[in-house]
């Protein structure tokens, strides 16, 4: 009857979950919420959820996103709220729209993506950097299933640069802090793949794992350099207060009824 669309973040700890544990503590909150859901059919009944590119364990996100589809028409923000509460802190729900056009996943083109890397100097970073954009490719390596895959990590990336150490970060040490928007290709580009690129290009190893976070996920604007947001056209689609009073006011006319 309705299919909703929902876009949800990791934070802190719980970037450390997996997308299986996150599916799990998702199907309680719609149990807890008494979401009417809507059922596969089959010997093993599931919840209708429809995952579009979770991001890697280990990295945070402001930015991802999934589709329930309900037996009942929900008002998407109530839902939103009832969902919020029933999941711990960090695993949180931001936004929802009643799906209205087709092709969520089409949308997820490309992501933006932050790095901090502590130990490292943000002038080394930007040197790093300006070695990473001018190179034609950068070949990196990646253990897969079928052993180590050889592939180029800089045709993805749309943009790279360094900004300013942040000053939100506890201590005195170095800290650089790289933006990256990565094109959804295949293979896929992750942000440890073009760390691997950095450390290639321009020997630059920070002494500490980075702290990844995507910031959004969306179609690329190819024009614009930018990422937009992927529930924007769901959102256009949605009639007006107007429109909606205004049809529900030639449903109700009586036949024959003209204006005076």
């Amino acid at each position: 009857m309705q299919r909703i669309r929902l876009r949800y973040t990791k934070r802190g700890r719980l970037r450390f979950t997996s997308h299986r544990d996150f599916q799990r503590a998702f199907e309680r909150a719609l149990r807890r919420s008494e979401v009417p859901m809507a059922y596969s059919a089959g010997f093993t009944p599931h919840p209708k959820v429809s995952y579009a590119n979770a991001a890697p364990t280990g990295t945070g996100s402001e930015a991802e996103f999934l589709e329930i589809a309900l037996t009942e028409a929900r008002d998407p923000d109530v839902l939103r709220r009832l969902l919020d509460e029933s999941l711990p802190d960090g695993l949180d729900i931001t936004d929802a729209v009643e799906a209205r056009t087709s092709g969520l996943a089409e949308r997820l083109t490309a992501s933006v993506w932050e790095m901090r890397l502590d130990g490292v100097d943000p002038e080394d970073a930007r040197k790093a950097v300006a070695l990473f954009n001018a190179a034609g490719t950068v070949e990196v390596q990646r253990k897969a299933k079928n052993g180590i895959r050889t592939f180029d990590a800089r045709a993805a990336v749309a943009d790279l640069r360094a900004l300013d150490q942040a000053a939100d970060r506890p201590g005195d040490g170095p800290c650089a802090i790289l933006r990256l928007v990565v094109r959804h290709v295949t293979p896929a580009v992750r942000p440890d793949d073009v760390l691997s690129g950095l450390r290639a290009v321009a020997d630059l190893a920070p002494p500490v794992p980075a702290a990844v976070t995507r910031l959004a996920q969306g179609l690329f604007d190819e024009e614009s350099g930018t990422v937009t947001d992927p529930l924007a056209p769901d959102r256009e689609a949605a009639p007006t207060a107007r429109t909606a009073v205004a049809g529900a006011a030639v449903a109700t006319a009586p036949e024959g009824a003209g204006s005076a």
